[in-house]
């Protein structure tokens, strides 16, 4: 296999980029920020029923505002991400074998051999890469012929590494 594609210096192309990886690692705040939040308001609501009125303690209150602002931190850092990254659109490209994905961005360049790479998450736009835990980079499905983007989804299922739609 090698497959071998361009990326285009689109302003919105690093922002996309950001969104795909932080929407993997930020995930956990909006869980717990959902749990604070849940307990928040069961607690008011019990403290309602047994005629404490509107009174709020420090501890429901706290969980009600931590919840909240835990739910907000994801799409506020995936805002600034995308803000952010607009200067950082550089022409760049992939090239990947049967051994490695190399990415080039840019002046830069770096590569991961698959061997590495424990699990590959499928978005709408990306494949995510995992190294252990952490996702690492994507690779964009849109700027690949069907041809290539199908040898590839085979290739990382029969590597176990991508799960069958």
């Amino acid at each position: 296999m090698h497959i071998r594609f361009d990326v285009p210096a689109d302003p919105a192309y690093p922002g996309r980029v950001a969104a795909a990886l932080g929407s993997v690692r930020l995930r956990r705040y909006r869980d717990i920020g959902q749990v604070l939040f849940a307990y928040g308001v069961i607690g008011f609501v019990l403290l309602w029923g047994f005629g404490l009125g509107p009174r709020l303690p420090p501890l429901w209150l706290s969980m009600l505002v931590v919840g909240t602002l835990s739910m907000l931190y994801p799409p506020w850092v995936r805002w600034r991400a995308r803000r952010r990254s607009g200067r950082y659109a550089v022409e760049g490209a992939y090239d990947i074998t049967d051994e490695n994905i190399m990415m080039r961005s840019g002046s830069e360049s770096a590569g991961i051999a698959w061997d590495g790479v424990t699990e590959v998450r499928d978005t709408p736009e990306f494949w995510v890469v995992n190294v252990g835990r952490k996702p690492v980079t994507v690779i964009p499905r849109r700027l690949m012929s069907d041809e290539d983007a199908e040898t590839l989804r085979a290739y990382m299922i029969e590597r176990g590494l991508l799960r069958r739609r």
